[in-house]
């Protein structure tokens, strides 16, 4: 297979997207495959956390205020080692499942259990390759925040005793970070483009350990430097386009859907307003039944629209690498590859 270009392989991307996903088409493999593809790919799926601190009123607590912030910290402590396995955990899963939909889509087949099971070797290699790297990062985070933590600390203590903010100080501290955390986040996709793009197919098809694969993806970085940087910018500006595109068609929809929801949940209350006992239950199972009514069918929908996408990024990654890379090459078109 020859080397194609970064944007020669968006029309061939799109070509076997649709060849893959709505040949043959059933709607139940569709939907597995789509919704594979979306968590494989992280699209339409985002894990936020947030945290509430409370604030101790004018008395103190009972127990002694060092007594009591240890007790703080130990819990903390273990919830977030806690939180930090079950994490891990989800993410074992998505890599095993990213190396699945990659056996999907290089072999044309719509089974996702051989690749599962084909690849647990190399998923779970590279999943704690994975977990390094991210380590590595948030220590390079944790540096990079270093210069700043006295100034935010002076901050926080200003306003926790009611004083003015120092802006000037404000400013200073805000200003820095605009591009660190700007070049940081370059830094983040360029490190997640090369590890998913490049160095997975190698952990999967050669069973390569992390110098192998890094050393080969960059060599051939090495010798298409511009190519590399304009599938980068492609990598990232095409599913961006694609996601504003889908919002702008289903916006309309989406608030007629709402609109709807939301008058049929406004009746239901109306309606059972004065009940008690059973009929003000019934009332509250029905709004919750159009409730999960409604969050089915926004589901669907991001399934049926994001999955292409989802897999469309993929595709294009294995097409522009796999001119770079004979043995993925090779899977992919083995009829170019006999010929040879």
């Amino acid at each position: 297979m020859r080397a194609i270009s970064a944007f020669d392989s968006v029309s061939l991307a799109v070509q076997r997207t649709r060849e893959f996903l709505f040949r043959q088409f059933n709607w139940g493999t569709y939907l597995k495959l789509c919704l594979v593809a979306m968590i494989t790919e992280g699209l339409g799926s985002n894990l936020n956390s947030s945290s509430h601190n409370g604030q101790s009123g004018g008395h103190g607590p009972d127990l002694p205020y060092p007594f009591h912030s240890a007790q703080v910290w130990i819990m903390a402590f273990f919830a977030l080692a806690l939180v930090a396995v079950f994490l891990s955990w989800i993410f074992y899963l998505v890599t095993r499942l990213r190396f699945a939909y990659f056996h999907c889509l290089i072999n044309n087949t719509k089974e996702i259990r051989p690749g599962w099971w084909l690849y647990r070797e190399q998923a779970t290699r590279f999943f704690w390759m994975n977990l390094g790297v991210g380590f590595c990062f948030l220590l390079l985070v944790v540096l990079a925040a270093l210069p700043f933590v006295d100034g935010f600390l002076r901050l926080f203590h200003e306003m926790r005793h009611g004083d003015q903010p120092d802006f000037g100080l404000l400013l200073s501290l805000v200003l820095p970070l605009i591009p660190i955390i700007f070049l940081l986040f370059l830094l983040g996709l360029a490190t997640d483009v090369v590890l998913r793009d490049f160095m997975m197919p190698h952990y999967a098809l050669e069973n390569a350990m992390a110098g192998e694969a890094w050393s080969r993806v960059w060599a051939t970085i090495k010798a298409e430097k511009k190519q590399f940087i304009a599938y980068a910018l492609l990598r990232l500006v095409l599913p961006t386009i694609a996601v504003v595109g889908l919002f702008m068609v289903l916006i309309i929809p989406g608030l007629f859907l709402a609109g709807s929801l939301a008058a049929v949940e406004y009746g239901i209350h109306s309606l059972f307003a004065d009940a008690t006992g059973v009929p003000a239950l019934i009332g509250t199972l029905l709004e919750v039944f159009f409730g999960v009514i409604f969050f089915g069918f926004a589901l669907l929908a991001a399934v049926c629209l994001g999955g292409p996408v989802s897999t469309g990024v993929r595709e294009y990654a294995l097409i522009f690498y796999g001119g770079r890379y004979r043995a993925l090459g090779d899977i992919l078109y083995p009829s170019i590859a006999r010929s040879v």
